[in-house]
């Protein structure tokens, strides 16, 4: 990466940056969603193109980042972040950092129980304990484990026998456990 003083002048923050590690560089499936709004800016991007084919004052720069300037210059890492955060208060969600989207992201495959290693993979970590001791919302995982165990509970005291010393008295857990892991 070259360093400030070697730049031209407003392009040190649009520079291609070398990937973290290894496994940074994978192939994700994407959804068409998404795939649609790629050959939409791919379209924009070959238009731009031939327009600007023959300007000699301000030639295309075609560097083949189809999210680019109309001239085809790159945009820098903070281009999107006006209007990521417009999305999120046009839509009532709370101000968070563009990068938390991917805590958001494996938070929802966790709980939707997908797949620990492939959810690594996608990520691009080297392991699952990454994933999941950094990449996840504890807390929300934990409220819910809470929920599921205070239901339990409450099943458990409701068949349960109290003495006169409000001692409970011929508690059957293991079968009281075993109808609650049938229900989950």
């Amino acid at each position: 990466m070259l360093k400030i003083k070697e730049c031209k002048p407003k392009t040190y923050t649009k520079q291609e940056i070398k990937l973290k590690t290894y496994s940074s560089d994978r192939v994700l499936d994407i959804p068409d969603l998404v795939f649609e709004a790629i050959l939409e800016a791919k379209s924009r991007y070959d238009k731009n193109r031939s327009r600007r084919i023959n300007d000699k004052t301000n030639p295309f720069f075609d560097g083949n980042y189809i999210c680019c300037s109309t001239y085809g210059k790159p945009r820098s890492k903070g281009f999107i972040t006006p209007y990521y955060k417009k999305l999120l208060k046009d839509n009532g969600l709370p101000d968070i950092k563009f990068h938390d989207l991917r805590h958001t992201y494996t938070t929802l495959l966790l709980k939707n129980n997908k797949n620990l290693k492939a959810i690594s993979e996608i990520l691009g970590h080297a392991s699952t304990i990454i994933t999941s001791t950094v990449y996840f919302d504890k807390d929300k995982i934990v409220i819910d484990c809470n929920e599921e165990l205070n239901n339990f509970i409450e099943k458990v005291i409701t068949k349960t026998n109290y003495n006169d010393d409000n001692i409970i008295t011929d508690l059957d857990t293991p079968s009281i456990f075993s109808e609650f892991l049938q229900e989950l």
